[in-house]
């Protein structure tokens, strides 16, 4: 008996989609395993609600890195989103870029651990905000090779495929001033993070997009 099933499709659209659902998966992982580094305190009896309340009270500093690096792990697959959205053809130009992104991002739990537990020290701030550097230069190649021919789509419009290198450049120069400012103010390094939405309104006053 004949089957009536369709042939798999094995051509460009889904070698592109395979990398898109291998990124997602990576980027959910990474974003995970944040979780996995803020152990439950050890409460010493007796176990008074002052205890355990002091004792979370320690984990602040975790906390606080693993709110950053949350978001922070979720601008870059938003990011990635966008530039895959203006996606239409496959290219093997796509993988080295992919790949060399997506190694940076999984690291990101450790170096968020790293800093959480020298919290306010120079060397592990500046590595933690280096690390967003070199995340947000992959992020600049990435879009570079999604948003040009041959892989962006005919009909995707100049203007957006600018608005998106944009963004990632605003991203890269958050990245530059948070590691500037780990250098002489380790302590403040993450929260300086804050300055990419910054960069991307300055950015878009000194050259607005054009179609």
């Amino acid at each position: 008996m004949q089957s009536t099933h369709a042939p798999e499709s094995h051509g460009p659209g889904h070698a592109l989609e395979r990398l898109i659902f291998f990124s997602d998966a990576v980027f959910a992982i990474a974003i995970t395993l944040l979780i996995i580094e803020i152990h439950v305190p050890e409460v010493h009896a007796p176990f008074t609600d002052a205890a355990f309340l002091w004792a979370l009270a320690g984990l602040w500093v975790k906390f606080l890195s693993f709110f950053v690096s949350f978001f922070v792990i979720g601008a870059f697959w938003a990011g990635h989103h966008r530039a895959f959205d203006c996606a239409r053809h496959w290219s093997p130009k796509l993988i080295l870029p992919n790949l060399c992104m997506l190694s940076t991002v999984a690291s990101i739990p450790f170096f968020t651990a790293f800093s959480s537990e020298y919290y306010g020290n120079r060397v592990p701030s500046a590595l933690y905000c280096l690390w967003m550097m070199l995340i947000a230069l992959a992020n600049i190649w990435v879009q570079r090779v999604a948003t040009t021919a041959p892989v962006v789509g005919e009909r995707i419009a100049k203007a957006h495929c600018r608005v998106i290198r944009q963004r990632g450049l605003a991203t890269l120069l958050g990245t530059i001033t948070a590691f500037a400012v780990a250098l002489v103010l380790p302590w403040a390094a993450q929260a300086t993070l804050a300055t990419i939405p910054l960069w991307r309104l300055v950015l878009q006053r000194v050259s607005p997009p054009r179609g």
